[in-house]
């Protein structure tokens, strides 16, 4: 990779360390500065994002708080939605070459857009209710990030982050399950991409190292961060990240 690749790909990787938002630059970034073709782009991104995953979950296992939102009475069923997540990615790898990738990036856009204004609401932070899930109801939503991820090759947190926030689930809680949720969905999209003979592991292998240094940079610098700070940079990604994809779906 050229180095200007690497550095966007590192800033991929700090973003989702930071706020659990990235992923969805590499298969771009790939296209328009490496002229990788897309299938071969997607299951390359998809296993790379199983480092920083692997490297998050580690980091959370030991901190119950990490997983969980800070209210004790609702508790964020990370496992349920980490479960779920498997059986949709491998259905979304197995699809990618067969469905019309131009209402995903439409949905995308749509619920991008719609989370990241609606957090950037002055009143959204402080009078959110939270809403408990129930760990059937994070089941089925973790199935259908998993889903989109496989078919996109964007990671999984790109689509759950949105989806949290939009249930009012505590930002905390969301970002970490967004970092949890990368390594399921990594290792069972890149095994039936390597099935299908799509995956090209040593340019995987190189997304994940960048990926990796820049995911331990952005979790040390959201350690840093006010939560009202963090709302607001990830709505504005998600605001960004609506915006670009809505460009995509239209040129």
């Amino acid at each position: 990779m050229d180095p200007i690749t690497s550095a966007l790909t590192l800033l991929a990787g700090w973003l989702i360390g930071a706020t659990g938002i990235g992923g969805v630059l590499v298969v771009p970034v790939l296209g328009a500065l490496e002229g990788v073709d897309l299938p071969r782009a997607i299951a390359a991104s998809a296993l790379a994002f199983a480092l920083p995953g692997a490297v998050a979950l580690w980091r959370l296992r030991g901190h119950a708080e990490g997983l969980r939102t800070t209210s004790a009475a609702s508790p964020l069923p990370v496992a349920s939605l980490v479960w779920g997540a498997v059986p949709g990615s491998l259905l979304g790898a197995a699809l990618v070459h067969q469905v019309d990738k131009a209402w995903l990036l439409a949905g995308l856009a749509t619920l991008a857009l719609a989370s990241g204004l609606r957090g950037l609401r002055p009143q959204g932070a402080a009078q959110g209710v939270v809403r408990p899930l129930a760990r059937r109801q994070a089941g089925v939503l973790g199935a259908l990030v998993g889903l989109g991820s496989g078919l996109s090759g964007t990671g999984g947190p790109v689509l759950l982050v949105p989806l949290l926030m939009a249930l009012r689930q505590p930002l905390p809680a969301t970002v970490a399950a967004a970092q949890a949720i990368q390594l399921p969905v990594a290792l069972s999209a890149g095994a039936m991409h390597a099935w299908s003979g799509a995956l090209d592991l040593p340019l995987a292998l190189q997304l994940g190292a960048w990926l990796l240094l820049g995911s331990m940079a952005g979790q040390w610098a959201a350690r840093r961060i006010a939560v009202s700070q963090l709302q607001r940079l990830v709505s504005l990604l998600l605001v960004a990240t609506g915006l670009w994809l809505g460009w995509r779906l239209l040129f």
